[in-house]
């Protein structure tokens, strides 16, 4: 078998080489520039890379069946371990797929609290994906700063739910616990500021030499290429696809928010990243006007629904809270759902994470199938990185950043 190697400067365009002269290169499964459990086996002419294939299953978790036995509450820790760098906001796209099968309107209240923890997994994600690409490829003081960010952003999960990296947070019909005071002072005190530390991490990165030169015209995705490979989030947005749920398919009270949908049209490694810190910016938009105006009443759905937990003034006062208690926790009947079937995506970080249930009249889906973005991302790969250097790989990944508990099913 023989193969034409054009990317080779070296060789002549018509020479043909013998596969057997061909690298074969395992880059991961344990490889620091892989940041998690995947594999790409590279075919390599010297030092450019002739093919990739992506090897996935070294982090199975069978999240989709498991789907299929435990009930709508319970599967939200199965959400955590998916994403695991933004695990709210798994947690909103999973209960808001069940919400929209059962017909739940969320309070107005509950609405707001799901968009501020989602904003903040958003920009929690992006500062690790950002920040580990830069690690990649050099920078690592821009590495600190994002870090740095990201545990303040634990410190408020830890402080609203008691949890900071799996947080298992929300309800169906609602949240954990409704938001306190001191959450909301901190949320405040991270938006004043956040938008110092992300100037000092632009003068860091935006111009540096070597960065610019590892990323810029490294693994271009055009604007049909996005479109044609399914891409969403910043992928897409970077190749010019104007597309975010939070505008096109508002969810959640998004349409009462003043952002911006940030784009690029390179679509190469640098217009990834830039878009990443431009979302920063909108993002935090987004929770200063929500933080400000979250309105008043209750975080989950009366307790008539028979859905969410009721608080412990309604179990101690009230008949239908103390029943309604009594069924989700002591009786563990749960609650019914009709049998129907639904589909619900919500704008994650990385993108399009949507959810298809199915109901059989039961509390427990009869089947659960996820699309997670990182998984339609990872196929693009080969694409990207073909006739590239093998040290553009961890660009080309990190510009990517593809999670492997989203690949596994």
């Amino acid at each position: 078998m023989s193969a034409t190697i054009p990317c080779n400067p070296i060789a002549n365009s018509d020479q043909v080489r013998d596969e057997d002269y061909l690298w074969t290169l395992n880059f991961g499964p344990q490889h620091p520039a892989t940041h998690t459990t995947l594999r790409i086996v590279l075919k390599l002419d010297g030092e450019r890379v002739v093919d990739a294939i992506p090897d996935i299953g070294y982090l199975h978790s069978g999240f989709e069946k498991i789907g299929e036995h435990l009930d709508y509450n319970q599967y939200v820790t199965v959400t955590d371990r998916m994403n695991y760098i933004s695990p709210m906001a798994n947690n909103v796209a999973w209960h808001h797929s069940v919400e929209t099968l059962i017909g739940i309107e969320l309070t107005p209240r509950c609405k707001y609290i799901r968009v501020l923890i989602s904003e903040l997994a958003r920009i929690s994600d992006h500062l690790l994906s950002n920040g580990a690409m830069g690690l990649d490829t050099g920078a690592f003081t821009f590495f600190l700063y994002a870090f740095y960010q990201r545990e303040r952003i634990y410190d408020i999960f830890e402080t609203l739910c008691g949890a900071r990296f799996t947080n298992s947070y929300t309800r169906v019909g609602g949240v954990m616990h409704d938001i306190t005071p001191l959450v909301v002072e901190k949320i405040r005190a991270f938006i004043k500021d956040f938008p110092n530390t992300l100037e000092d991490m632009e003068r860091l990165l935006n111009r540096n030499r070597i960065f610019v030169d590892r990323t810029k015209d490294v693994g271009v995705l055009t604007k049909e290429e996005a479109i044609n490979r399914s891409c969403s989030g910043p992928i897409a947005r970077a190749s010019g696809v104007t597309r975010d749920l939070r505008k096109d398919e508002p969810y959640m009270g998004y349409e009462d928010f003043d952002f911006q949908v940030c784009c690029a049209k390179a679509g190469d490694c640098f217009a990834r990243y830039y878009v990443r810190m431009a979302e920063m910016r909108e993002s935090l938009k987004i929770l200063e006007q929500a933080v400000e105006n979250i309105p008043e009443g209750p975080a989950n759905v009366g307790v008539d629904e028979r859905t969410a937990l009721p608080t412990k003034e309604q179990v101690y006062q009230t008949i239908e809270g103390t029943i309604t208690h009594f069924e989700l926790v002591m009786a563990n009947r749960g609650f019914e759902v009709p049998c129907e079937e639904s589909y619900a995506a919500t704008e994650t970080a990385n993108g399009e994470l949507g959810f298809y249930v199915a109901g059989d009249g039961s509390d427990v889906a009869y089947r659960a199938r996820c699309r997670p973005p990182s998984f339609i991302h990872f196929a693009a790969f080969p694409h990207l990185i073909r006739g590239h250097t093998l040290s553009d790989v961890v660009a080309v990944l990190g510009s990517l950043n593809i999670i492997a508990a989203e690949l596994d099913r």
